[in-house]
């Protein structure tokens, strides 16, 4: 897997280039990253770490860092879904922790998977969100953001909870 430092390289390049500010709290960002470094190495390609990735690049083609909902979230509400991209108006405002609405189209979300939802088990052995073919979604107790990964983030991205106030969250897909 790739290191943090040389993700964070790139991912300052793409920023610079974008007119887009990373987060400055290192523990949100540092978390981020390692979620795009994990799911570059096991899809090949940034997705998201707090979308459910399907597998397939060109399903997920909305949710590769940084994402099609990137620059409306900015624009509105100041950060990105994963609060990797925030601007200087939402630094200076405190970093506030409202949440941001899902504005991947539900036909979008799960796409190219196909989710056993009595088991909540994913017959995608490729995707970076499943562990032992199940799908572990994390959800923050105080804010209730929701993330695919192998373990819960050390700090929410958004209300800054710490990761004691995750729990496992079931997957039902109908």
């Amino acid at each position: 897997m790739r290191l943090v430092k040389e993700i964070e390289a790139e991912l300052i390049a793409e920023a610079e280039r974008r007119g887009y500010i990373l987060n400055p709290d290192r523990e949100i960002l540092e978390g981020i990253i390692k979620g795009l470094a994990i799911n570059e190495e096991k899809l090949g390609y940034w997705s998201c770490p707090c979308r459910i990735a399907s597998g397939d690049r060109l399903a997920d083609f909305d949710i590769i860092c940084p994402c099609e909902y990137c620059d409306p979230d900015l624009e509105e509400f100041g950060r990105c879904y994963c609060a990797l991209y925030v601007t200087q108006d939402y630094i200076d405002a405190g970093m506030p922790a409202d949440p941001i609405p899902e504005r991947r189209p539900e036909s979008r979300q799960n796409r190219g998977a196909e989710i056993d939802t009595a088991e909540g088990t994913q017959n995608t052995e490729d995707s970076a969100d499943t562990v032992d073919g199940e799908i572990k979604v994390w959800r923050c107790q105080v804010c209730g953001y929701l993330c695919a990964r192998t373990e819960a983030p050390r700090i929410c991205p958004i209300c800054r909870a710490k990761q004691e106030r995750f729990e496992e969250f079931r997957l039902a897909i109908h």
